[in-house]
Formats: C-alpha cells, structure tokens, sequence
C-alpha cells in the first residue's frame, strides 16, 4: 500500500462511557451531537466490549492486541510491560507518525510505549502506585467512593481543566499545516465521564432535576445477589443510598459524558478544517463503561452490560457506509486489528478481526476478564450471539439472554432448559484460559509487589 493511500488514524477515546448513554445508542435525552455525527457518517458497534472493565487492562489489552491474561496488566499498578509491542509501534514500522495527546493510562516510567511523541501529558505521569489487590487478604471498602456519590452535583474540576487542555493540544496539532502531509496516527485521550460526579453547572443543569432518574436494574438485597456482585458491593460501600442521592449522581454523570460530546466535537472540527479529514479513519471509543447504580453497583469492574459495554463508532470517507450499524458483537481488541490493518502494517499476532472487512462471522465470540479489586479469584466473560456467559473461579455462572433480559435479572445459568448453551460457553471460556493458572501469576503478581512497595510513604 502507498503512502498517499494509508489513512491518517484518529482515536478519540475517552474514560469510563457507558455507551448506552449517547444517542447513537439509543438514549432518548442524553445530548451528543459530536458523537452523533460520527455515527452518522460511519459505522456504528452496536455490542462492543473492552477486554477488561478496568482501565490499565483495558488499554494494555488495546494497545497490544492481546487479552489481558497475555500481557499481565492484571491491575490498575501493574503497567503493561515495555517489553510488549503496541499498534504504535507496528506503525512506525511502516512509516506513520504516532503521536499521543493526554490520557492512556498506562502506568509506569514508559508514558510512550511506541508513540514516537506525546503532545500532552498524562494526569499522573510515571505512577505506578502502591495500592493493589490483595486476594490473600479480606476485602475492604474503598475510600472515597460513597463521597463520590454523596458530593455528586456541579461544581469545576482540575479533571474537567486537564480534558479542556487535551482538546487544545488536539486542536493545535491537527490544525500545523504539517496534517495535510500523511500518514499520521494520533491517540486523543480524556479523563471524563470519569468520576468524581462533578460537572460545570452548564451541563449539570441540562439534566438535573429534570432527568435524574432512577437505574431499570434495581439493587436487590446483598444477601441475595451473586457471591461477585456481594463481594464487589461491599468493595464499594455504597450501600442504602437515597433515591435523591442516586438520580441526582446519575444527572451529573450525564452532563460529565455532554461535557465530553463538546470535546470531541471540536476535535472534528479541527479535523475538518484541516482538510485532512476525506483520508482520516476516526474512532471514537472508551476503555470500558460506568455501572450508574445499576444492580446496585457504581463504576467499572463488573461484566454487566454497563460496564463491560464501550461506545465504537468508525467513520472512513469512501469506505465506511455513513449511518450503518453492525450488531454482531466486537471487541477492543478487533479495534487493534482494524488500524493495523489499514495502515498496511505487519498484524501478525494481533487477536480480533478487521471490523471493516465484509463478513464478520454473526456466531463470533467475545470475551472480556477481570482479575482485579473487589474480588479473589479470576473471572471471565464471554458473549456470542444473544447469551451472554459470566465465569467465576469456583463459584455459580451467570448466564443472560440479551435478547430477552437487556438488564440482566434472570439468571438462566442453573436452568435446564439452557445446558447446552451453557456448556458451549464454558468450552470457549476455557478453551485458552486456565482459571488455576491465572490465580497463580496474578497472586505472584501481587506478592512481587507487596516486597516492591514495602515500607515505601
């Protein structure tokens, strides 16, 4: 492939963005016109997921093409190894300039990892961090995250300042007349809609008080619900919340993912005033969701829908269809794979499929894992066709039919009627994946660590 005809690639990927909340899927008062736009000149996923619903992993797995389980970023301290090639680096290789601008979140004294420059720093550049999971230790509540919801409301953030910075930076670089000449690949990363629940009154106010609703998931008694979900519960310590306090955190969130829709909206612009814009593949994307109180539960880490769901919009100018959608479901990791393959660059090893290429398999399956906080064992999720499959080391499955169960309260992973599907999930669960294996290197992982960072402030 020509230089003149590789596409210029644009990720626009932000922070913690339940998909369901954006119009392009469906929610009928959420504000994205940015995102929106995108959708409406390309390809829209409608059944994406992130490889992990955590942030490190999530992104170490995007970056690299591989699970979790092969790069070991098990965690949000445990970076991904320098060691590993990323899509950046494959693209370097085939003469693109790789740039970064603001937030990957991928830890560590490496904030390049195959980038040949970064325009903008990360929030925390070079930390690694010394808080970790302990699986040999008892769960404790987290700090912080019951202030998170109680505090929820308007109010300006030094998160809300750094993503503004971003889009300058962004903007800076797409409008050096230097764009017009390709190829370019550039990663535009944001903190929002991230917690804390804090947003400018502007966007507050389009949602609060009229639409501070209540999650379709209600929080069930803790006794009764998974042994996950209990365990993940009392990470959180959010228990007995007030219906005030739930919907008015959910209108912040809300105007937090509008606050983005305008960050992303001016990137485009720029794009387009670039004139650069007719050979650009752009995505936009998140690393994983936001559970917004359903099933009782806040935040990420958690294979329910909310959360282990991410926006994936795409749009190309002469080879993506505008306003079509694919409901097969993807995954972050066939992401990898569609700018590698575009770009003409050597893909070999990459897990996932080119989601531009015609024929994605509809029985394809997908698979999420999790070996973090707020539990002590491994787990992991696989999606094919309309069931969904949640495993958890020793412990009940939970298996949904989307189709019929979008909000996941009916748990059909101990009915009859469904053994064989059930079983034909277990087989692709743990065709590559041994749930004792995975115990062992994350528990090693951990115990490595506690020597590291013992006695440190």
């Amino acid at each position: 492939m020509s230089a003149a005809a590789r596409p210029n690639v644009l990720v626009l990927m932000s922070d913690q963005h339940n998909p369901m909340v954006s119009s392009p899927y469906g929610h009928s008062f959420v504000h994205t016109p940015a995102i929106q736009s995108l959708s409406d000149r390309g390809v829209t996923f409608a059944n994406a997921y992130c490889p992990s619903p955590l942030c490190v992993p999530s992104r170490s797995a995007f970056l690299t093409g591989l699970p979790v389980h092969q790069v070991g970023a098990w965690d949000n301290s445990r970076p991904l190894p320098v060691t590993e090639p990323t899509w950046a680096h494959r693209l370097n290789a085939v003469g693109y300039e790789t740039t970064l601008c603001g937030r990957m979140s991928i830890g560590g004294p490496n904030q390049m990892h195959g980038f040949a420059t970064r325009i903008h720093p990360e929030m925390r550049p070079g930390v690694i961090g010394s808080s970790f999971p302990n699986w040999n230790a008892p769960i404790r509540a987290h700090t912080g995250t019951r202030e998170r919801l109680e505090t929820a409301g308007a109010g300006d953030t030094w998160q809300q300042r750094y993503d503004e910075s971003v889009t300058d930076a962004a903007v800076a670089y797409l409008s050096d007349p230097a764009r017009r000449d390709g190829p370019w690949a550039a990663v535009v990363g944001w903190f929002l809609p991230h917690t804390p629940l804090t947003v400018r009154a502007e966007y507050f106010e389009q949602y609060y008080p009229d639409h501070a609703d209540q999650p379709s998931a209600a929080a069930q008694p803790i006794d009764t619900v998974h042994p996950q979900s209990r365990r993940f519960r009392a990470y959180l310590g959010a228990e007995g919340l007030a219906d005030a306090q739930i919907g008015r955190a959910r209108a912040a969130y809300y105007g937090m993912v509008s606050f983005t829709d305008a960050q992303v909206g001016r990137v485009l612009e720029a794009l387009e005033a670039s004139g650069a814009g007719d050979n650009t593949l752009v995505v936009y994307t998140s690393d994983h969701g936001e559970m917004l109180g359903e099933h009782g539960l806040w935040w990420k880490s958690s294979f329910y829908e909310p959360s282990v769901r991410v926006p994936l919009i795409a749009a190309w100018p002469g080879r993506i269809e505008g306003g079509s959608r694919v409901a097969t479901p993807v995954s972050l990791l066939d992401l990898t794979r569609t700018i590698v393959e575009a770009a003409g660059a050597e893909a070999e090893g990459i897990v996932g499929d080119d989601l531009l290429e015609s024929g994605l398999d509809g029985d394809r399956a997908v698979f999420a894992e999790f070996e973090a906080h707020g539990t002590d064992r491994p787990g992991r999720m696989v999606r094919r066709g309309r069931y969904k499959l949640n495993y958890y080391h020793g412990e009940p499955l939970e298996l949904f039919d989307l189709n019929t169960d979008p909000h996941e309260t009916a748990n059909l992973g101990s009915d009859p009627e469904y053994a064989d599907v059930r079983d034909d999930l277990i087989d692709l669960v743990l065709a590559d994946w041994s749930p004792e294996e995975i115990d062992r290197k994350v528990r090693e992982s951990q115990r490595r660590r506690r020597i590291l960072f013992a006695g440190m402030p």
